[in-house]
């Protein structure tokens, strides 16, 4: 026997799945990778802007932002934009010697959260954003050793920038003009020789 629900009853529908749904999309996943995400970007500024404060050696200084700019990228690039947003990149090179950038992302967004995704895009895009202010800020005084340092922020920063807008991007439509791919192979290769400098010294 087939029974009917009369039209003219209530029926009660769940909304409290939705509203739990709902704050699972606003709440913190991975404190402690939002943390790290920020940590590095901010003190990198932060050494940048007073490091004169507590030394007048520029060397010392120098080494100080490279290695909390070096220890942001490596903590961007391998653990919190896997685990913040589901994205990632990286490269590898094949057996005829030829170098290959991957870029990722994963299918599936539920374990993505609104605060970490704009907690993440937000530190992303910002950062760089102050490193080309203290570009023009080193040109305008003509502090070309501090140049040196904005250039290599940038490098560092912006690659992990680009890296990332290709995954995001790429997932909906694929970037192959000459312009996007020689801008990115810049700003791969500047992030990957960046110690350099600091070796010199």
């Amino acid at each position: 026997m087939m029974s009917h629900v009369d039209d003219t009853e209530d029926v009660a529908l769940d909304f409290a799945s939705e509203e739990d749904a709902a704050k699972l999309r606003r709440r913190i996943r991975h404190p402690l990778a939002t943390l790290f995400h920020l940590l590095f970007r901010v003190l990198s500024i932060v050494a940048y802007l007073f490091c004169g404060w507590f030394s007048n050696s520029f060397i010392a200084s120098f080494v100080i932002i490279i290695v909390l700019l070096s220890m942001d990228f490596w903590t961007v690039k391998n653990i919190t934009g896997r685990l913040m947003v589901g994205l990632r990149w990286w490269n590898h090179v094949d057996e005829d010697g030829k170098s290959h950038w991957v870029f990722e992302s994963r299918k599936s967004k539920t374990r993505e959260t609104i605060t970490e995704s704009r907690i993440f895009w937000f530190g992303l895009i910002v950062c760089p954003v102050i490193w080309v202010a203290f570009l023009f800020a080193s040109l305008f005084s003509l502090s070309f050793k501090w140049f040196m340092v904005v250039i290599i922020a940038l490098g560092l920063t912006g690659s992990n920038l680009y890296g990332y807008i290709r995954c995001k991007v790429g997932a909906k439509k694929k970037l192959t003009t000459v312009a996007t791919s020689f801008l990115g192979a810049q700003l791969l290769r500047t992030a990957t020789t960046a110690m350099t400098p600091a070796e010199q010294k």
